[in-house]
Formats: structure tokens, C-alpha cells, sequence
């Protein structure tokens, strides 16, 4: 994986800041119409998208209206908007190499203008696992359960048992502890977020949970 900021550009990809790879002559790489991206150096994750969607970093944020990626994109960025304004905002994500294979959770906080990270290895777990324990972990450091709290999943698996009733076949034990730990809050609401769709808070939780595996390979 190669960090050094002079193989990479920041540019905006569908409004967000982003690194892109760059050949030796300092062009993009290209490839079949595509060019790499990531969203932080350090990050494991590279993603190949489409080279018109790319633009300057100068460049104000570029939407397509009829593209529905963008729609929920603009529908999340509102719902941070109005339900983020004086809650907290919790981004989740569980990853797992292999399934079940090693596994790591990554939380963002956000609170006003206040900030927290967890990267966190979980051990040898299956993706849903992970899924629900970044989950856990998020409510688990919510100081105040009086303030309105807001989770941001792209686990529809995690949406289904906790916000629509799903009966939970496997996992029952964690499903229960999270129910529980639910009703301790007067104003909390889950979200569901597209994954890999250039979401901030998502690609954030992403990459903690990602580089909790990457930590403990020997």
C-alpha cells in the first residue's frame, strides 16, 4: 500500500474530498475509464471510479440528480442536517476478513464540534458479528443517554433487528444486549447509509474498522 502524497492527488469525488492515484509523470492512473481512489492515505481500501466524476478540488461539489446514488447522498447529508443539530452522531462499521475471519470495528463520534475515533480488533468473527458489535460499542460510550443519539449503519442486517423487529436466528445473546442497552436512551434513531458511496462518517468507520484488522496481523 503506498502513502506517499506524491503518488496521490486531492481531488473531489461526488462532493467529497478524496485522494487519487497518480502515474510517475503526475497524470491519473487510468484504467478502462477509471481512476483509484481512496479516501485517506492510510487507509487499506482503494476503489476504481468512473474518471468523469472527478473533479478539481476547487470545484464546488458536483451532484447528478438523476443518479441515485447522489439522491441518498442528499438525503443523508440533510438528515445530518436537521437530526444531527445538537445530537449525537455515531458512524458505525464492523469488517471481517474472511467470514468468520479477523475482524475489526471502527466508531465515529461526532458531537458539535467535539470528535471521537475507535479502531478496535474484535477477533475471529463474522461480518454481521462485527456489524453489530461496532454497534455496542457506539452506545456503550454515550455518556448521556438524555441527548438525542443518532447511528449511522450500512449493515441492513443490524437495521432489520434492531429498528424492524426481525427475529434474530444467530446472535441472539449481542442482538439482546443491544436491545437493552436501547432502552436507555429517550431519543434515539437509527440511520441507514449506502455503503462505499463516499459518505464521510461511513468511510471514516470504514477505515477504523479496516485498519483494526490490518494492526493485529503479525
Amino acid at each position: 500500500m503506498n502513502t506517499k502524497k506524491e503518488n496521490w492527488n486531492r481531488v473531489r469525488f461526488k462532493g467529497n474530498k478524496v485522494w487519487m492515484a497518480m502515474e510517475s509523470d503526475q497524470k491519473p492512473l487510468v484504467k478502462n475509464h477509471k481512476v483509484l481512489i481512496k479516501y485517506q492515505l492510510e487507509q487499506e481500501h482503494e476503489y476504481w471510479v468512473l474518471q468523469k466524476n472527478i473533479r478539481p478540488l476547487g470545484d464546488k461539489p458536483h451532484r447528478t440528480n438523476n443518479s441515485a446514488t447522489s439522491r441518498h447522498a442528499q438525503k443523508i447529508e440533510k438528515t445530518i442536517l436537521v437530526d444531527c443539530a445538537g445530537a449525537v452522531c455515531i458512524y458505525t462499521d464492523g469488517a471481517s476478513s474472511g467470514n468468520p475471519g479477523p475482524a475489526g470495528i471502527g466508531i465515529f463520534f461526532k458531537y458539535g464540534d467535539k470528535e471521537k475515533k475507535i479502531s478496535k480488533y474484535i477477533g475471529v468473527a463474522t461480518n454481521n458479528i462485527a456489524e453489530l458489535e461496532a454497534i455496542r460499542h457506539g452506545l456503550n460510550h454515550v455518556k448521556n443517554p438524555r441527548l438525542p443519539v443518532r447511528v449511522f449503519t450500512d449493515s441492513s442486517y443490524a437495521m432489520g433487528l434492531l429498528t424492524k423487529g426481525w427475529r434474530a436466528k444467530k446472535n441472539q445473546t449481542l442482538v439482546e444486549a443491544i436491545r437493552e442497552l436501547m432502552r436507555k436512551f429517550k431519543d434515539l434513531k437509527f440511520i441507514k447509509v449506502k455503503g462505499h458511496a463516499g459518505h464521510p462518517g461511513n468511510e471514516m468507520a470504514d477505515f477504523l474498522a479496516t485498519s483494526a484488522i490490518k494492526s493485529a496481523k503479525p
